[in-house]
């Protein structure tokens, strides 16, 4: 167990920082998150375009959080929570850069990975045709979704996806995702 999510979470945090969360990800909190967020941009001016983006990329990444974030690895509840994720967004020169991070089952890394890795690989124009059929065709999951979540988030950002995996033990992964979004 090499891995330490505190140290994770502290070095993304780093410098311009605009905002940071990292604790339990329940329906009360993600509300207050979300108003915290667009009180942030507000106070700083923040164009509106840009604004509407982040926060549209912010609502979808803790719907993800909410319904898909496994419970963290036996012996970190106490500390981290027992649904755990982490969101910090930082301003980077011309962009922002949204970080979430959770942790995920050994099981999920290959469908998140091949995942990830499709929706990178389609042209802006590809992504809504595949979000189009997925909302026509495909039915809800168990957990209210339809696989719609990274399309959507991919089709708002202005960059790839960027993602890791931290291998914590031989059962728990912590994925972390990065989303870009210029100024």
């Amino acid at each position: 167990m090499g891995f330490d999510v505190n140290q994770l979470y502290a070095e993304i945090c780093g410098d311009d920082v605009f905002f940071a969360y990292a604790g339990n990800i329940v329906s009360e909190q993600i509300n207050l998150i979300l108003e915290e967020i667009e009180e942030k941009f507000i106070e700083v001016s923040t164009n509106i375009k840009v604004r509407k983006k982040i926060y549209n990329i912010m609502v979808e990444s803790l719907q993800n959080l909410f319904h898909h974030l496994d419970d963290v690895p036996e012996g970190l509840s106490e500390t981290l929570g027992k649904r755990y994720g982490m969101i910090v967004i930082k301003r980077k020169g011309d962009d922002f850069r949204l970080t979430v991070g959770n942790f995920v089952s050994a099981d999920k890394v290959k469908f998140l990975t091949e995942k990830i890795e499709k929706i990178n690989s389609l042209s802006n124009d590809e992504l809504k045709e595949m979000y189009k059929f997925i909302l026509n065709y495909q039915k809800l999951s168990s957990k209210g979704g339809g696989g719609l979540g990274l399309i959507d988030i991919a089709r708002k950002s202005d960059k790839k996806l960027e993602y890791r995996f931290f291998p914590y033990n031989d059962c728990y992964y912590f994925y972390k995702l990065d989303i870009f979004v210029s100024i």
